[in-house]
C-alpha cells in the first residue's frame, strides 16, 4: 500500500500515524530510537507491507502488471490501490478525503522533527503537491507516475501506468475491492497486539 492507505489504516492514533507514514525511511532496528507510539506505527507499516505483499489478490494485480513494468509492478499496484481508496474514500471513512488529508498533513507537520531526513525532505513537496488527495484523479496519478519514471536511472515505462489503469480500470478496481476489506480486518486484529 502507498501513503494514503498507511495513514488511513492508522486510525485516530497520531503517533501510530506518524510512524506508519515514515516507516519506509527507517531501516531495521533504527525504530528503537523512536518513542513507543511511533515505533508501533513503524511496526504496523511493516506488517501491512508483508500482508499486502503476500496476499493472493495483490499477487494477481502484480502478475498482470509485470510483463510491462517488470520490477516496478509492486510500486504501481500500491499506487493504483491508493487511487481506489482516494476515489471511494467515503465508503471507508466517516470524513471526506480533503478533510482527512488536511488533518493528516497537520499531524505529520506537528511531528516533523521526528521524521527521518529523507521524509523531512519529501514531506513539504508531498504537502505542496497534495499527493494524498491528487491520487483520486487520473491526472494526479499520471503526474506521479511521470515523475517517478523521470527519476529512475533506466527505462521503467511507469509514465504509461496511468493509461494502463484507465484501460483495465474495472479489473484493477475489482482487485482492490476484494483485497482492501481483508487488509482492514487484518490491521484491526494486529493493532491490538502491537507493542
Amino acid at each position: 500500500m502507498n501513503y494514503l492507505a498507511h495513514i488511513y489504516l492508522s486510525g485516530s492514533d497520531e503517533q501510530l500515524l506518524v510512524g506508519n507514514f515514515m516507516a519506509d525511511a527507517v531501516k531495521g532496528k533504527q525504530l528503537d530510537v523512536y518513542p513507543a507510539g511511533i515505533a508501533r506505527g513503524i511496526r504496523l507499516h511493516r506488517l501491512i507491507d508483508t500482508y499486502t505483499d503476500t496476499h493472493p489478490i495483490v499477487a494477481e494485480t502484480k502478475v498482470r502488471l509485470r510483463p510491462k513494468y517488470k520490477k516496478f509492478s509492486p510500486v504501481i499496484a500500491d499506487m493504483y490501490y491508493d487511487h481506489f481508496l482516494a476515489r471511494n474514500f467515503m465508503q471507508y471513512a466517516n470524513v471526506p478525503l480533503a478533510e482527512f488529508v488536511q488533518q493528516a498533513y497537520a499531524i505529520i507537520q506537528q511531528q516533523y522533527d521526528m521524521l527521518p531526513l529523507r521524509m523531512q525532505q519529501l514531506f513539504p513537496y508531498m504537502q505542496r503537491q497534495n499527493w494524498l488527495e491528487s491520487y483520486a484523479e487520473f491526472s494526479g496519478l499520471a503526474q506521479a507516475f511521470e515523475g517517478m519514471s523521470r527519476r529512475t536511472s533506466f527505462v521503467s515505462g511507469m509514465e504509461t501506468a496511468g493509461e494502463e489503469l484507465e484501460a483495465q480500470y474495472t479489473l484493477y478496481q475489482a482487485d482492490f475491492g476484494a483485497f482492501f476489506p481483508d487488509l482492514e480486518c487484518y490491521v484491526a486484529e494486529v493493532k491490538s497486539h502491537l507493542i
